[in-house]
């Protein structure tokens, strides 16, 4: 892909150690059926890489998006850009049973597992910005944060830590 001619559109700094960002983002959310029929592959990947050539440089999924698909669209996709120039963005925190059913979740234990299959998912080294989709009301907010953001941030597994305040 010919990155010469992209637009530039504004960025935007987040938090203060300097992580820039399209100032406009592109959600995923939607390639993957949440609102509509599933794109096939080769569909979703060109949106994404339309988007790319548009100048949007941070892409936001989910492991509950699909779930688990969104995240290996975006990784397919990813394959195709440069991966320097994007910044990807997913999160933890809900979890499907059998069943179906979702529930939250911030153990530590599950975090860190959550980050290493999106890390797999995605075919990346490093998640950007890594989000806690919901606040798990059962485990504390520092003991989320100290046993497991720190740990994956410490192993070099993301480059930011943001906490969605949805419950």
């Amino acid at each position: 892909m010919d990155t010469q001619a992209r637009p530039v559109p504004p960025r935007v700094k987040l938090g203060i150690q300097g992580f820039e960002v399209s100032k406009l983002g592109f959600g995923c959310m939607g390639l993957t059926g949440a609102y509509n029929s599933p794109l096939d592959d080769e569909a979703g990947i060109a949106v994404i890489a339309h988007a790319f050539s548009r100048g949007v440089t941070l892409f936001d999924t989910s492991d509950v998006y699909g779930p688990l698909t969104n995240e290996i669209l975006l990784g397919k996709a990813l394959k195709q850009l440069p991966r320097e120039q994007v910044q990807v963005a997913t999160k933890f925190g809900i979890r499907h049973d059998e069943s179906g059913t979702r529930t939250v979740c911030g153990r530590p234990e599950y975090v860190r597992a959550c980050c290493e299959a999106s890390l797999r998912r995605l075919g990346i080294d490093c998640i950007d910005l890594y989000y806690q989709h919901r606040i798990d009301t059962t485990t504390p907010i520092e003991e989320t944060v100290s046993g497991a953001c720190l740990h994956i941030r410490s192993a070099l597994k993301q480059s930011a830590l943001l906490v969605c305040l949805l419950m």
